[in-house]
């Protein structure tokens, strides 16, 4: 594998843990996005970016839309961690609202994160109950995974972080 570099964003911790196993997993550097610049990254042959997905948008995904044209001929994947299990259909959503235009090359991953009310900061806490009293109005055999998953998830306390979902990255990454 050649020398790469892993840049998170993380608000809660989740997408930092996946970082750090990316770290020890590849040997590759990490750096959070808001410390990392074009000019560190310039160096390395590869680039994972780890964000947290917070209402459909991949959390510090602006590092590569400002550096994208500059990293041309990089392997270049991005890793987005959010609270649902994964469904096929919210991750292409994802993909189509987040990597589009010069972005729309480049891989997608997934994985499960976390989830602690208690220690979310208030407005994101106040727009999550906001969001699960509209969920509950629907009949729960109607709920989409993500909805599901929001309602099971109130009030609790929650990791579902795992290595095991870097597994597909970890394949691509070796091609």
């Amino acid at each position: 594998m050649e020398k790469g570099i892993v840049i998170y964003k993380s608000k809660y911790g989740a997408s930092k843990k996946y970082a750090d196993w990316l770290r020890g997993l590849t040997g590759f550097d990490c750096i959070e996005a808001s410390k990392a610049a074009f000019e560190s990254a310039k160096e390395y042959g590869t680039l994972i970016y780890c964000g947290g997905i917070y209402a459909s948008g991949i959390a510090g995904l602006s590092f590569l839309k400002k550096n994208i044209d500059r990293l041309k001929g990089k392997k270049i994947a991005v890793l987005c961690v959010g609270a649902s299990p994964y469904d096929e259909n919210a991750v292409n959503q994802i993909k189509e609202r987040n990597l589009k235009d010069a972005l729309s090359g480049l891989r997608l991953f997934y994985a499960r994160g976390a989830w602690d009310e208690k220690s979310m900061k208030p407005v994101d806490r106040t727009l999550c109950r906001m969001l699960q009293k509209a969920v509950a109005k629907k009949d729960p055999s109607e709920y989409e995974p993500w909805q599901k998953a929001l309602m099971c998830a109130a009030g609790q306390k929650c990791d579902w972080t795992d290595p095991g979902y870097l597994k597909p990255l970890l394949e691509y990454l070796a091609v």
